[in-house]
């Protein structure tokens, strides 16, 4: 009887030992295939149940690219997040040099607004002027147009940051821009209603200036979620470009028409924004984890996660992909990630608060006096203050600045003052090389802004001998005044939004960025400003006050500057006792 129970107990017991080992086996062989495939998937993710819920939040082309990758391009093999960077670098990009290329037309078309016309001009019954600008003081009407701009900007920015820490970026950003592209729209179609109101230009220059606002904080938290520290200064400074890009757009359009219909200045620029906005709506990406991909910043601590969890090993392994997601569509095996911190068109745009648990390296959105104490903020803020002054000057003065100095016509003057945006591109590249190989931002933008006040008094002086030497001094003055300009905005912003006392609080980003731009912003209010008012008595006395402006911001970088001296002659000193 004993032996018929043992045999039985044997025979029930035996399977299990065998049939789980076999199981397991089967399973981890499972895995092992899937993987392969998911990292030689073409783009976009792997088809998965459990990510149902969010996959709507997926832009609209990208799932259409996806769909087709899965049809017609099976043998597609490509690295998922390098692309995805792509598109967000390009997208970003474009963006935001469409933002600078609707500031650029009402610079260009001042000259034929205020009416300074010729003799001959006027004999050919050509338009001359446009009220209420045909007037001799136009000069101080073209600053509080500038101004209503400038200011309405500087000041949504700081509520703009707050805004867009908390919303889905892709219609943050597709929102403003078509919005941008109706208000310049306006302006444009002003002559072709025969409008001459100027309270019509300054509210559709207020309304312009806010919605021009989505742009920098959003590009700039796209760029800094998706690229990591590594050649940070570098790669700002090739994607700041699109700044000098944008205003040779928007110049070279504007220019193109100002002497024929200036109001196609405007009307061009607004269509193509808004078209631009339209395709950030359908592709742009504006969270890795939408897609699958993880942000580089947490790669190592899910490595260490994964090697301490012996447990869940293969599973990790299989999951915690180096660069994505890796998720599996069979109803065996189902993967789910959790997305509930992603903002997405379903998160309320102020949330009244926040989960409890949040996740690491997320973290809440903290306020704008919190974000001031984080070192180097005040700082570098104000140092845009003055930089960006100079630099706005020149954006919204330089072409009629070179028409007055000269014998060139209105589209003449405004195709040589893109030369200036030329050099502000070599600048920002400059900028961002020689701070990623010194790890010395305040010092490089003291360097450079040293260097730009004398350039500024030559070009003063000079800028008007010759064409050949005011090509050249343009240029160079491009490079030293957009220079520091493009490492504060970019690089030095994302640095300190993502500062080692936030404790890993991405979030922070946003806000940083705006309290940076918004005080740069109103020093560029400020300067086109000033200038309209000064110009009056003198072009030269502008020129006074951009080299005044120049040095009072490479004296507030001062203490920054001695910290980073005394940081490397630590650090030297730590090597030599090595």
């Amino acid at each position: 009887m004993r032996t018929s129970e043992q045999k039985s107990s044997w025979h029930y017991s035996q399977p299990k030992r065998i049939r789980e080992p076999s199981h397991l086996d089967e399973q981890h062989l499972h895995l092992a295939h899937r993987s392969r495939q998911s990292m030689r998937a073409p783009l976009g993710l792997t088809r998965t149940r459990k990510m149902s819920n969010n996959y709507n939040d997926v832009p609209f082309g990208i799932r259409a690219v996806q769909r087709l990758t899965r049809q017609c391009c099976t043998r597609f093999h490509a690295r998922r997040d390098l692309l995805y960077k792509m598109s967000v670098f390009v997208l970003t990009f474009l963006a935001y040099a469409c933002y600078h290329m609707c500031r650029k037309p009402i610079s260009v078309v001042k000259s034929v607004l205020q009416g300074n016309c010729s003799t001959a001009l006027a004999a050919s019954g050509q338009e001359c002027g446009y009220a209420p600008f045909d007037v001799p003081d136009a000069t101080t009407l073209f600053g509080m147009l500038d101004s209503a701009f400038l200011f309405s900007y500087a000041i949504a920015m700081f509520a703009s940051g707050f805004v867009a820490e908390r919303v889905s970026l892709r219609y943050f950003l597709s929102m403003g821009m078509i919005l941008t592209g109706v208000f310049t729209y306006m302006f444009g179609i002003a002559r072709t209603s025969n409008i001459h109101s100027l309270w019509y230009f300054i509210i559709v220059q207020i309304f312009a200036g806010i919605f021009q606002t989505t742009g920098w904080p959003g590009v700039v938290a796209l760029v800094g979620r998706w690229f990591g520290k590594s050649k940070r200064g570098l790669i700002f400074g090739i994607w700041n470009s699109h700044t000098s890009i944008g205003n040779i757009l928007g110049t070279l359009i504007a220019a193109h028409y100002v002497e024929s219909d200036w109001a196609l200045s405007f009307v061009v620029p607004g269509i193509i924004i808004a078209a631009v906005g339209f395709l950030l709506f359908l592709f742009l990406v504006d969270q890795p984890e939408i897609v699958g991909c993880y942000p580089q910043a947490g790669q190592q601590e899910r490595r260490v996660a994964n090697e301490s969890d012996v447990e869940q090993d293969d599973e990790e392994q299989v999951r915690h992909n180096d660069a994505c997601v890796i998720s599996f569509g069979y109803d065996t095996w189902r993967t789910e990630i959790n997305y509930r911190s992603v903002p997405t068109e379903r998160t309320p745009i102020l949330p009244r608060s926040q989960p409890e648990a949040v996740p690491r390296g997320r973290g809440r959105p903290i306020s704008l006096i919190d974000a001031l104490f984080i070192p180097g903020v005040v700082e570098f803020s104000l140092c845009l203050f003055f930089t960006k002054l100079v630099s706005y000057t020149f954006m919204y003065w330089l072409p009629l600045y070179i028409q007055k100095s000269s014998t060139l016509g209105p589209e003449l003057s405004a195709d040589l003052s893109t030369l200036f945006d030329v050099g502000g591109i070599l600048g920002a590249i400059a900028a961002g090389y020689l701070s990623d190989v010194s790890g010395m931002s305040a010092t490089v933008c003291t360097g450079m802004l040293f260097v730009a006040s004398p350039i500024l008094l030559m070009y003063q002086q000079y800028g008007a001998l010759s064409m050949t030497i005011s090509i050249v001094l343009l240029i160079v003055v491009g490079i030293f005044v957009n220079g520091p300009y493009a490492l504060i905005t970019t690089s030095v912003s994302a640095e300190l939004g993502q500062h080692s006392s936030l404790e890993g609080n991405a979030n922070a980003l946003a806000t940083v960025t705006a309290i940076i731009d918004g005080t740069g912003s109103i020093g560029a209010a400020v300067g086109p400003l000033l200038a309209g008012l000064i110009s009056t008595a003198g072009w030269q006395y502008v020129f006074h006050m951009l080299i005044a402006a120049d040095i009072i911001a490479m004296v507030l970088l001062g203490r920054l500057v001695f910290k980073e001296f005394a940081a490397l002659r630590r650090a030297s000193h730590r090597i030599r006792i090595e």
